[in-house]
């Protein structure tokens, strides 16, 4: 948003007294269009009520007053007696030809003043657009149009620097896993002494950096999927359970490489439709982010329930706290709780805000919430 923008438009909304609200240009036009159409009738109606008065006043004094015949106000009265029909279709003509000709005018100042105004929508300047009252709606709505505009322009931006910023990161701690696998390849290949524990210790090393080198692929891979393709979803009916229960299993490894243990609280055979692909992704990425962000020796639980005609999925696990202006953006993508470069922690940032994406693709939604060392993420997805 422009800085200091939002104040000097909150400003004038106090000035004006009015609530903003999504009101289209369709809407808006509209209302203008009945407010000039009012004016001009009631104003048309004024103009012949008052000639109607002026003519009741004069028929009834020309009616009750004794004339000689010769005075100017009886001649003028009797002359215009004789074109009544006339002159009142001329008055009529003339009254509705002033009225139309001015609100016409009206129409058009309020259009060019629209005009001059939709300019300031794509200018750099911290000035909110004024009109005068009558397009003063107008005006709170392009100032609404001009700050989502520029608040889309500023989160594309950060968005794109984000991306940018990662794969620059990403790019660079290829080289480090690809460096150690050459190298230690190399000496496998030129020593041709070694002894077998040495070999297997250089080989568990280039296995080990093999693997990385594999997960930052991997993770290229999941920003051009996620910036080229838009997710659909594959719906079928599976044992939800049975899937938990094998997601959770295969992380065995990870949770006995970090010391931690686990508790998995769920009903038998519990049956539910949905894309099992992705939705073993979301379990995938929260049992990651979980593994990744828990202290050692402790317990991450894991729960499934199921409320009336709602399924509650809980992670939970010990780890530290996660600040509320990070927990905010916790699902945005390509942001990672750990700024730094690093190591095994901090994937390509994409997996929550992919996460988040498949709940509501299943009309559901995703929370966090951190406090006291304790990282909970909360799946309500509906039963169909």
């Amino acid at each position: 948003m422009i800085p200091g923008a939002g104040q000097n438009i909150s400003k004038l909304y106090g000035e004006w007294g009015i609530k903003l609200n999504n009101q289209n240009t369709t809407t808006l036009a509209s209302q203008l269009r009945r407010r000039l159409l009012n004016r001009f009738i009631f104003s048309y109606i004024l103009y012949v009520g008052a000639g109607g008065l002026i003519f009741l006043l004069v028929y009834w004094y020309y009616h009750t007053v004794i004339w000689m015949g010769w005075e100017p106000f009886y001649l003028f009265v009797s002359t215009l007696e004789r074109f009544r029909e006339i002159l009142l279709f001329l008055y009529l003509s003339v009254g509705a030809l002033i009225f139309g000709t001015y609100y016409l005018s009206k129409s058009c100042a309020y259009l060019t003043e629209l005009l001059n105004a939709s300019d300031l929508l794509w200018r750099d300047s911290d000035t909110p657009v004024t009109m005068s009252d009558d397009l003063r709606e107008a005006a709170l709505h392009m100032n609404e149009v001009r700050m989502n505009i520029k608040n889309s322009q500023q989160a594309a931006t950060e968005a794109e620097q984000r991306k940018n910023d990662l794969v620059v990161y990403l790019a660079h701690d290829l080289k480090t896993p690809l460096t150690s696998v050459i190298g230690y390849l190399t000496l496998l290949h030129d020593e041709k002494e070694i002894s077998p524990a040495l070999q297997d210790k250089y080989l568990s090393i280039a296995l080990e950096k093999a693997e990385r080198l594999e997960d930052l692929i991997n993770e290229f891979f999941d920003i051009t999927r996620f910036n080229l393709t838009h997710l659909s979803l594959d719906l079928s009916r599976i044992n939800l359970t049975r899937m938990l229960e094998q997601t959770v299993y295969e992380f065995a490894p990870m949770f006995s490489e970090k010391h931690l243990d686990y508790t998995l609280s769920a009903p038998p055979n519990l049956s539910f439709v949905c894309d099992p692909d992705k939705l073993q992704r979301v379990f995938d990425n929260l049992l990651r982010n979980a593994v990744n962000y828990s202290f050692s020796d402790t317990v991450i639980q894991i729960s499934l329930t199921q409320e009336d005609n709602t399924l509650i999925l809980t992670v939970q696990n010990e780890g530290p706290t996660i600040p509320p202006e990070k927990l905010e953006r916790i699902f945005e993508q390509f942001f990672r709780l750990d700024s730094a470069r690093t190591s095994r922690n901090g994937g390509s940032g994409l997996g929550l805000a992919i996460a988040r994406e498949i709940v509501e693709l299943h009309n559901g939604t995703i929370t966090a919430e951190s406090h006291d060392q304790l990282i909970i993420f909360r799946v309500v997805l509906p039963c169909s």
